[in-house]
């Protein structure tokens, strides 16, 4: 495919994505529909879709339309091309540029430039302050690929080494003793014998960091409450030898946890919900809870779209649910942390807050933010004690 012809597949893809289509269903049917675009193509493409969502309400206005084809016109323009070079209407290539198209664009206004939606701003100024503006603009760009180094099976300079051998560049980030940036050949990754034989995981910098911050010690019952994929599990079990366990509401996330634990050289138990009721209590429960994601909306653009009040409100309550049940999970000299991938106090610190004040008996030992970066999500972290 011509540059032209993905900028003009990327158009129509976007018309779906904002009629209501999943970005990832819109751009795995294309690629099945489209047997004659390469990897390279697709890729392409697929950075063109996501790049336009992150920035959809500034694209919108330098394209002068929020269309497929107006998000499309204002990448060009954001990126200092003329969009007339692209738009040519030669072969697969967008029609040329409407003289309404030309007379319709504007630089974006302030808010606009934020690239978030209007009711979000004012919750972004309220959590972040002086960090919002720079935080909106942290996830108007791509994140990074971040890897986490199996410790107990290797360290940093022989991960690295062993990745360059395999067409992988990386290098050591600051966040986490474990933590690599990578720099190129992200697409063989997955393929890789550094992940298959368990030697590195994919896992952002910002997860890396907060894991380090749970205290655990060899012997250990550690209980990761909200597992998803079970990424924090391993990297936890990856730091001391203990007892580790893994649930979550939804059991399918974790089915692909035993091999990676396999691969890891650990064992992690999978728990339903009943049997994480019933269980011995725990020295370390970890609840990366259900929230917003706002801290990670550059890896998932579509998210700060379609954010609602009404879902912050459904969240909020589920993640204080969360709470009240788990903490009697966790033995008397035991630890819970409650972490997100949020950016909004709602879901941080006035969860913790409110947690406190419902519970006397409790404490707050730390609480850390991690706010968007070159290495790393937005996060929050806070480990509770029982006083005494």
């Amino acid at each position: 495919m011509t540059p032209a012809a993905r900028v003009q597949a990327a158009a129509e893809l976007l018309d779906q994505i904002l009629d209501g289509a999943p970005a990832e269903k819109a751009l795995t049917g294309w690629a099945r529909r489209s047997r004659f675009a390469g990897s390279k193509d697709r890729a392409a493409i697929r950075d063109h879709v996501f790049d336009a969502l992150r920035c959809r309400r500034s694209f919108a206005a330098l394209g002068g339309a929020e269309t497929g084809r107006g998000l499309m016109i204002g990448a060009l323009r954001a990126a200092g091309r003329d969009p007339a070079d692209v738009f040519t209407g030669v072969g697969h290539a967008p029609s040329p540029v409407t003289d309404a198209e030309s007379a319709n664009w504007r630089e974006p206004d302030e808010t606009e430039a934020l690239d978030l939606p209007d009711w979000l701003v004012p919750l972004f100024r309220k959590s972040l302050g002086d960090a919002c503006s720079s935080v909106a603009e942290t996830l108007r760009h791509r994140a990074p690929l971040m890897l986490r180094v199996n410790l107990p099976k290797q360290d940093r300079p022989s991960a690295i080494a062993r990745l360059a051998d395999e067409g992988i560049s990386a290098v050591a980030a600051d966040i986490s003793e474990t933590a690599l940036i990578v720099t190129d050949g992200a697409r063989k990754i997955n393929n890789s014998a550094s992940y298959l034989d368990g030697l590195i995981e994919l896992q952002d910098g910002g997860s890396q960091a907060l894991v380090d911050r749970i205290p655990v010690s060899d012997g250990d019952r550690v209980l990761d409450y909200c597992a998803g994929g079970g990424g924090k599990t391993l990297a936890i079990a990856g730091r001391a030898r203990g007892t580790f366990y893994a649930h979550d509401a939804n059991p399918r996330r974790l089915k692909d946890l035993p091999e990676r634990a396999s691969r890891a050289g650990v064992k992690v138990q999978l728990l339903e919900t009943s049997e994480a009721e019933t269980a011995p209590r725990f020295d370390v429960v970890l609840c990366d809870v259900p929230c917003s994601g706002s801290g990670a909306w550059r890896r998932s653009p579509e998210g700060k779209w379609n954010f609602s009040p009404e879902e912050l409100e459904r969240l909020t309550g589920l993640q204080e649910e969360i709470l009240e049940k788990t903490r009697g999970f966790v033995g008397d000299s035991g630890v819970l942390v409650y972490a997100t991938c949020s950016v909004f106090r709602e879901e941080n610190q006035d969860q913790v807050s409110g947690f406190l004040s419902r519970h006397p008996d409790w404490e707050l030992s730390w609480s850390q933010n991690w706010l968007p970066g070159p290495e790393t999500d937005g996060f929050f972290a806070a480990c509770l004690t029982r006083k005494g």
